[in-house]
């Protein structure tokens, strides 16, 4: 098996006995650069991206020999000048400290070799610092994994300001639209678009996207291209604060969505009618290890007026592109992450009452729900022994998304309850 440990270093266990086989490093610790995800294990390669975007780091994702741990190969998310890309980093070095940083691991095609990972925010945060679309940030990239080369890519929304990170891969999904099999890339983004692309062995094309939370930053999309029509009224400034919605948490952030083959559905844990207000710092400057944000604070948190409800769980239909069904929960975002079952129901947790639920996948009636110690922000796990199956769900709430939990107790006092911190493991038997 084969774990990242947060300060960016690959290690190689025994899984029977957790005797360490090797250990290699990926990335200098001191300078920024550290870990969050679960590698990729993909046609005897083992993926793993770099976190750090908030530091300043120059992205990448590397591979390295199963076997051996040694790199095969390294591709940085920021192109160097004279890359394909490098036109998009107009001015001086900055490519150096771009960001575009991996935080959750990707999805593989093995009928293509590739993988395709999401990337993060540009360095420093506010886009009037690195004037240009700033490639690859906030994208979807595809991998070749035998050597590394980027075959194609979509970048979700160019010179982001608004630290929308694209942190999750699309999920493979073939879809139909009008009367053609679609060789689906489906990602719900941070930004607060749904977004259906198409795979190929190469370029990623634009098929559809479309608002599923509250969004005042994109006004539309390019029908062709997909880039979208900002409102600069909403993109945050080097002295130049702007309200925009979804606010930094984005419609999704990082939990995951799920999807059944069954209903064709994908099931989202979304957060609507969250805003978000800052700006850009008169200055910023780069040291490594350090912060590189230049975020002005001080702004309090907002959202959309008459809002009666936050979190969400909605259902897609992948084939129609249509909304199904949405389950809302009037004061608590959602941080959930989804599981669908062959059974037909959908787990999640996510809530400030730290309720556990489950959910009829085709209709959306809460079927059952109970109380854990803390929230739930993991994905729940199903498993049989002897025949019996069980869920599994990790409780534990912190980090963002317990500071979320706060933002909406200072926003309605009395009506949330306070949090818990701390982790425990619940197992629940399905009769």
């Amino acid at each position: 098996m084969y774990v990242c440990a947060g300060e960016a270093v690959l290690v190689a266990l025994d899984a029977k006995t957790g005797t360490e086989v090797w250990t290699t490093p990926i990335a200098d610790n001191k300078s920024g650069y550290y870990t969050t995800l679960a590698p990729l294990i993909a046609n005897g390669k083992v993926l793993v991206g770099a976190s750090g975007g908030e530091y300043g780091i120059r992205g990448f994702v590397a591979a390295f020999d199963a076997e051996t741990g040694k790199e095969v190969w390294r591709t940085y998310t920021v192109p160097a000048p004279g890359e394909p890309g490098s036109e998009t980093w107009p001015q001086g070095d900055q490519w150096k400290t771009g960001g575009a940083p991996v935080w959750v691991t990707g999805n593989y095609d093995p009928e293509t070799n590739l993988a395709f990972f999401g990337t993060g925010n540009g360095g420093p945060t506010i886009g009037d610092n690195r004037p240009g679309d700033n490639l690859y940030t906030a994208s979807t990239i595809a991998f070749d994994v035998a050597t590394g080369a980027i075959k194609g890519y979509h970048q979700y929304h160019p010179n982001d300001s608004w630290d929308y990170d694209e942190v999750s891969p699309p999920i493979l999904v073939d879809y139909q639209r009008n009367g053609r099999t679609i060789k689906g890339l489906i990602d719900v983004a941070r930004d607060g678009y749904l977004w259906f692309l198409e795979r190929s062995d190469g370029p990623i094309k634009f098929v559809e996207g479309k608002p599923y939370v509250f969004n005042n930053v994109i006004r539309g999309l390019d029908p062709i291209t997909g880039r979208p029509d900002i409102d600069p009224a909403h993109k945050p400034g080097t002295g130049a604060p702007a309200e925009f919605c979804p606010g930094v948490h984005g419609g999704k952030t990082w939990p995951p969505a799920a999807y059944s083959p069954k209903t064709r559905m994908i099931y989202i844990p979304a957060n609507n009618n969250i805003c978000g207000h800052n700006g850009g710092a008169p200055s910023v400057t780069y040291t490594p290890g350090r912060a590189f944000v230049g975020i002005q604070g001080g702004f309090p948190p907002l959202i959309v007026p008459g809002a009666d409800h936050f979190g969400e769980v909605q259902a897609w239909n992948v084939d129609t592109g249509q909304r199904v069904w949405t389950h809302n929960y009037a004061r608590s975002p959602n941080w959930g992450s989804m599981l669908v079952t062959g059974g037909g129901v959908v787990f999640s947790g996510g809530t400030a009452d730290r309720k556990f639920h489950a959910f009829d996948a085709a209709t959306g009636k809460l079927l059952w729900e109970f109380p854990l110690s803390s929230g739930v922000e993991a994905p729940p796990t199903s498993f049989s022994v002897n025949g019996k199956q069980y869920i599994a769900v990790l409780a534990g709430w912190g980090q963002d998304a317990g500071g979320e939990v706060n933002t909406m107790a200072r926003l309605f006092p009395g009506e949330v309850p306070p949090m818990p911190d701390g982790g425990s493991v619940w197992v629940f038997a399905l009769e």
